[in-house]
């Protein structure tokens, strides 16, 4: 029985890239979709949920770690791997902690690629080499037992949703017709977020977004 595999990434020649290793070397695997963001590939894997997502973790509109934190909440068995250009020690601990099973480099072989699925896919963790086996050893065998969320201390999903399309550039308008909602609601999840974090301008939110890994310039 063939593993099903899932991609998200707002590059199409990145996810053009993964198809062709997988084709020509990953027997036994299949690509049964693909998405550009992670609102699209929630959308998109409901129905037909995957064995396997890969997700970039820097996706305009909903970026990887909140996807990966929607879909444990939708099946705390989803078994996903995050892809990143970053060896970040903060990204790759938050990507852990939300229940990422695989982390790995963009620049990393092709051959990486497919072991990482082989080995996720049987419930297995698998990390790129260049990043540091203190991963594992550091924090995640205290906290295995532990259920983490990805996200701001405080925040409501929608509130974090808001906060990344802020640090995107969208306007009022623009991130109502995006989460379609009223422009009324979103000013005020907008105001209750910058309350929470005591944030007073769109500068300083904007660079809050960016140290949390939530957008990325």
């Amino acid at each position: 029985m063939s593993i099903k595999v899932v991609i998200a990434d707002d590059h199409v020649i990145v996810r053009d890239g993964i198809r062709a290793v997988i084709e020509n070397m990953g027997e036994g695997i299949d690509i049964i979709g693909e998405a550009s963001n992670g609102k699209e590939l929630l959308e998109t894997s409901e129905m037909n949920p995957p064995d396997v997502y890969i997700l970039d973790i820097s996706m305009p509109i909903l970026n990887g770690l909140e996807t990966m934190d929607r879909l444990m909440k939708r099946n705390p068995k989803s078994k996903v791997i995050i892809l990143s250009m970053h060896d970040d020690k903060t990204l790759v601990e938050k990507s852990l902690k939300s229940g990422a099973k695989g982390y790995l480099l963009k620049k990393n072989s092709a051959g990486e690629m497919i072991d990482a699925i082989r080995e996720v896919n049987t419930g297995k963790f698998f990390l790129s080499p260049d990043i540091s086996r203190y991963v594992v050893q550091g924090f995640l065998g205290k906290d295995s037992e532990e259920k983490h969320s990805f996200g701001t201390p405080g925040l409501t999903t929608r509130e974090r949703e808001v906060l990344q399309l802020i640090a995107e550039g969208f306007t009022n308008k623009d991130m109502a017709k995006e989460l379609n909602l009223s422009v009324n609601t979103v000013n005020f999840h907008r105001k209750n977020m910058m309350k929470k974090l005591d944030i007073h301008n769109q500068a300083d939110l904007v660079r809050y977004a960016l140290k949390e890994g939530i957008a990325e310039l």
